[in-house]
């Protein structure tokens, strides 16, 4: 994978496949790779908007779709790089990219829709103000 920044917002983390990351056929198991996207996703809040104090201004991320795209297996000695960054987004939606891979081995792709909630009423929210000006600046200083 290039070593550019994909899009706006974007982290990465690496992750060792630990034992309880395989399953019966010695791959890792697809689970593994939604606990993967949850800890991006956390990730990006922890650098973009931390989730204390948007629960504190009374919201909380929401995730309305996720959709996976396996490549190529994950083994056991394989070490794992996820990266993660924002394409589109509108007033109260937010797709996030991602990908996982191990060397040059594309092994998986992603896109999950998120959204902010109110906590009170759990009704989407408009995205924070803060997150909207971090992408649009970030988007325009990557060509975007």
């Amino acid at each position: 994978m290039p070593d550019q920044i994909p899009g706006p917002l974007f982290v990465e983390l690496e992750f060792a496949v630990r034992t309880y990351d395989i399953d019966f056929a010695g791959h890792v198991s697809n689970i593994s790779y939604i606990r993967w996207l949850e800890d991006l996703r956390n990730a990006v809040l922890e650098e973009y908007y931390p989730i204390g104090p948007a629960m504190e201004s009374g919201i909380i991320p929401t995730l309305t779709r996720t959709d996976i795209t396996y490549r190529a297996p994950v083994l056991f000695s394989d070490a794992v790089v996820g990266r993660m960054w924002a394409g589109k987004a509108s007033a109260v939606r937010i797709d996030l990219h991602a990908t996982f891979t191990a060397g040059d081995r594309l092994c998986a792709r992603a896109v999950q829709q998120g959204a902010f909630a109110s906590i009170e009423t759990g009704r989407p929210v408009r995205i924070p103000p803060e997150v909207l000006t971090v992408y649009r600046a970030q988007q325009m200083m990557l060509g975007g």
